[in-house]
This record gives structure tokens, sequence and C-alpha cells, in this order.
């Protein structure tokens, strides 16, 4: 439930059907747009909804980077509100759910700065628990991109900060993802089973915090550069939105009911207003895959050729898991993308003039960010330490190139006639065995 105009009668309903289930199995309301409410405002929402059933469990959510920033201050009033505190101490235990949102802190400042501020956020609501002698249980609001914080499980939980997996960790699986992690009873039981093992490795053995104070430094450097790339080409380009619609097939998803929600939260074209799913899911279609890398090759070449800085990432690299994580997770998606796919629908798709320069400029960008991954991993090619992997891409590469080739040529001809209804359903085909080859679409 939204903490917004309605959230408090969406609520109500949702408390209402929690009563019919025993209080344990039930899931939190969640109460998101904390940095312009404060948190304790929408307190005000749950103090009368408690009277009609069982008590409800709320879950501040914290998505943009603004929100992840004002997290602390949120908590802190939470945590001081008499009749939150009470509710919190008399009907849960001591026990505290804060959900973190992956996919717009991602869309609003790239991926490399929204993973470093909820890096920061997770250990700022750490220490705002302790304090108040309150039980965390973090939320993590990931999808099954890389884009959207998604990943292999054991990185996933393996890269928390200290102290905030204890005993308990709470995540989201979707899409595509749900599936590929539950289809089956022995696939469920593995994933599970991983859960549970990087859960309690996480508790007995925390990562490693960085091990020196120059590593986070140089961290929110990164996080500053990569932000501030990013935002310059996709807030700040008059000319991305325009070429962000000809060269993938953004607009065509919206038209397809393949989404459980609108592709749009409104109906004015912007960034802004574009669901985090079908723009990590657009980019993939193409195979340039650009918000889970744009602006981190930027900011680390920066460090290397400007700061003299490759030896202290090196060795973040080797003894920081979330670094380690993070620039692995980025070596994935470039291992995954293909510069001569992202060309092809460019040449098929996009008007000549500045449109297709801005796609020449950005598949520059990626190449300089794999130049500079391998600086930091030392590696000489992508995945060189990890065979498996890239076997396994090197396999799956030869089906989904004919499809993307087939896709741009479906799309070239559903935009001369968008009525013709066989292009639509092939267009559907092409996104379904694209999806199915990438995995971790959307």
């Amino acid at each position: 439930a939204g903490g917004g105009a309605g959230g408090g009668e969406k609520s109500k309903g949702q408390t209402k059907t929690q009563g019919h289930y025993p209080y344990p199995t039930t899931y939190p309301s969640t109460t998101s747009l904390n940095s312009r409410s404060s948190g304790g405002g929408n307190v005000a929402v749950f103090e009368p909804v408690d009277a009609l059933g069982p008590p409800l469990r709320v879950a501040p959510l914290f998505e943009t980077l603004t929100d992840l920033d004002a997290s602390e201050s949120v908590m802190k009033r939470l945590m001081t509100n008499p009749w939150y505190r009470s509710h919190l101490s008399d009907d849960h235990n001591d026990q505290q759910e804060v959900m973190l949102g992956y996919s717009d802190s991602g869309k609003d400042a790239g991926r490399l700065a929204a993973n470093w501020a909820l890096y920061n956020c997770q250990e700022r609501l750490v220490a705002v628990t302790k304090e108040y002698g309150v039980k965390l249980t973090l939320f993590h609001g990931r999808g099954g991109s890389i884009g959207r914080g998604g990943g292999p499980t054991h990185l996933a939980i393996q890269s928390q900060p200290p102290g905030s997996v204890e005993g308990s960790f709470r995540i989201t699986e979707q899409g595509e993802m749900v599936q590929a992690k539950f289809g089956t009873a022995g696939v469920a039981i593995s994933n599970l089973e991983q859960y549970t093992t990087a859960v309690l490795r996480a508790t007995l053995r925390p990562p490693s915090p960085p091990r020196r104070e120059q590593w986070r430094e140089v961290m929110s450097q990164l996080a500053t550069e990569s932000c501030k790339a990013y935002r310059e080409i996709v807030h700040g380009n008059p000319l991305f939105l325009e070429y962000f619609k000809n060269a993938t097939p953004e607009a065509e998803l919206g038209n397809l009911n393949i989404g459980s929600r609108p592709s749009r939260r409104r109906q004015e074209p912007s960034i802004n207003t574009l669901r985090a799913i079908p723009w990590i899911f657009a980019w993939t279609q193409q195979r340039l895959i650009l918000p889970s890398w744009l602006g981190i090759g930027h900011a680390l070449q920066d460090a290397i050729n400007n700061k003299g800085l490759l030896n202290v990432l090196r060795d973040m690299y080797r003894e920081w898991p979330f670094f380690s994580s993070t620039i692995d997770l980025v070596e994935m998606i470039l291992a995954k993308g293909d510069l001569i796919i992202a060309e092809l629908y460019d040449k098929v798709l996009v008007p000549e003039g500045p449109q297709r320069e801005l796609g020449k400029k950005l598949r520059e960008m990626f190449q300089k960010t794999e130049e500079a991954i391998l600086k930091v991993t030392d590696q000489r090619k992508l995945l060189e330490n990890n065979p498996t992997l890239c076997q396994l891409l090197f396999m799956r590469n030869p089906y989904i190139d004919p499809i993307n080739i087939l896709q741009t040529e479906i799309l070239r001809r559903l935009r001369q006639t968008p009525e013709n209804s066989k292009l639509r359903d092939a267009l559907l085909l092409s996104i379904n065995g694209i999806a199915a080859g990438m995995r971790n679409t959307g």
C-alpha cells in the first residue's frame, strides 16, 4: 500500500484480507515515497487501520537515491513515534522490516551509484535499529536483471554490509525468475538450499567491511562520477528519449500486454514516468543492456587514468566482497551484450543523423567500460576467470542472434503497418525467444 492519496483505503482493504490468515504468513504493507513524506506522516495512515483486525506489519520502502539518503532520518522519526514504537513492541516483538527498491534507484542514478547508496543505507538502518533495540529484517526488492539488482543468490547475500543479515533475509523473485528458480520441485529445493546456506554463512561469518577508509572514499568518488555520466546521457541528452524509442522495442512492449502493470506510470513520454521493468527489458532485447553498465566505465577510467588508483581498485576487487560482486555482475552483463547486434538495430530502426551518432557514442562507452573492467580484474578477456559461464554464453548466442536479426525486420515493418496482427504476433514470439536466451531480462 502506498503512503500517498488513497493509501489509507487500500491499506484498510489489505488489512481485512490479512485477517483471514495467520499473522506470521502475511506480508507487510509497504509504504513508499518516504523522502517526501518523511515517514512520520505515513504512520497516521496505519493507526486507525490497526483497529480493524490483526496488527498490520508496516515496511517503509526506500526507492530513489533521495529516499535512500533520507532513510536514517525517516526511521528515527518512526522509532521515536510513541504510538508506532508501542505497536512495534506489543504486536511485533520489536521486529521491523524495511524494503529497499533496486529498480528505481538504478534508473534514477545508474547501477554503481545505486549500489553504493543501497550499501550505505543498509549500514545506517542497522545502526538505527540497534540504537532502539529493534531486530531488523531487510526486504530486498530485486528484479531478475542486473540493472534491477538481480544476480546469483550467493553474490547478492554475501555482498551485503556486515550486520545486515542476522538470521533473516527477505527478497523478491519476479517475472521469468520465478519459473527459472522454482518451476520444478527439485530446482525449487536447490534454490531454497542456496538461500538458506548463504543466509547462515552471512550471519555466522559476516562479509568483510571495507578494510581501509580509503576504499570508502574511492567508492564514493566512483559513485559520484558514474552517476554524473549516467544522468548526462539519460536525463541530460535531449536526443536520448527519441533514440531509445527508435532503437529498442520499448513503444511496442507497452502495446503487447506482456506485463502485470502499464509500462508507464503516466502517459507523458519521459524516462521518469517509464517503469523500471520495460526500461531494462527493452535494452536487453536490443543487446546493449545499457542500464546495467552506463556510467561505470567512465568512473573507473577516471580513477585509473586521472587519479592513478588502478592498484587500489585491484585490492578492492580482491578483498572487498561488495566491490568484487558489483564488478563481476557488470562483467557478466558486458559478456552478454553484443555491439554488432546493437549496431544492426540502429541501422534498421534509427534515422540517420544525430540519433545514430548517439548510438555510436553509447557503443564506444560500452567498449571503454569493458576495457576498464578488464584492467580492474586483471584479465585479457571477459569471463577469463569464469570459463564455465563463458562457455554457456558462447553456446547460447548462436540461438539468440538470428532472433535479434528477425526482430529488427519485424519492428521495421510493424512501424510501417502497426495494425498488422501477424507482425504483432511475430514480435511477441521474438521477444519471448530473446528473453529466454538472455535470461535475467526484467
